[in-house]
């Protein structure tokens, strides 16, 4: 598994995260998703530089002119809800791309608040057999809904290659795709990678629970 962090250069990403990191700024909700928005459509950008092209004639006022057009079928897929201004980003740019969407939460141990096991409930897929396959969720913090997520996907078929792209990862995160995603066609693309994971296996520092401050928060 290749994995890129494209915080790892300075860029728009830095200031996009900065902002969508400082506590304040993240009490204007429009910002907040229009900047997670932003970050889809850069991440987009960056994998469009991976795939496959093909040149056709294309017709302009005056000649026949050759161009490259993108030749591979792309999927988007985000894991609900927190994937969702993110996966809005991607389209913008994979305007033509088809679109698979997997329900995963928490549900924790009435005994103990810092146990969990996650749930994958709903899933909606096209075919995905060789096709790219971007599977898009915020917060990469232990890695199991990622990994769920993508088990729910292959019942779809199997994909060309998988780019999974997250604001934020783990190294805990990126430890466990790598051992429960062990496919060599999969390339993890990231915004920028923290260090560690509190009791309650929420990223540290991070920037809070990004599906409270897109959209408020659960009952």
């Amino acid at each position: 598994m290749e994995i890129i962090n494209l915080c790892e250069n300075n860029s728009l990403v830095s200031q996009y995260m900065s902002e969508i990191r400082n506590k304040v700024i993240q009490q204007d909700r429009l910002r907040f998703r229009a900047n997670i928005h932003r970050l889809g459509q850069i991440m987009a950008y960056e994998i469009s530089k991976n795939l496959e092209y093909k040149t056709i004639d294309t017709e302009t006022p005056l000649a026949v002119a050759k161009t490259n057009v993108i030749g591979d079928n792309v999927v988007v897929a985000s894991i609900l809800r927190a994937g969702l201004p993110l996966h809005e980003g991607f389209l913008t740019y994979f305007d033509k791309a088809e679109n698979g969407f997997v329900s995963a939460y928490r549900k924790y141990d009435a005994h103990d608040p810092n146990k969990f096991d996650v749930k994958i409930e709903y899933l909606a897929c096209p075919a995905i057999d060789d096709k790219v396959l971007c599977i898009v969720d915020p917060m990469l913090a232990t890695g199991l809904s990622m990994a769920l997520a993508h088990k729910a996907l292959l019942s779809r078929g199997t994909p060309k290659h998988v780019h999974i792209a997250a604001i934020i990862s783990t190294d805990q995160a990126i430890e466990y795709v790598k051992n429960n995603m062990p496919e060599e066609n999969i390339t993890l693309w990231t915004c920028d990678i923290d260090h560690e994971l509190n009791a309650h296996s929420y990223i540290v520092p991070g920037l809070g629970d990004a599906g409270d401050l897109l959209y408020g928060e659960k009952l």
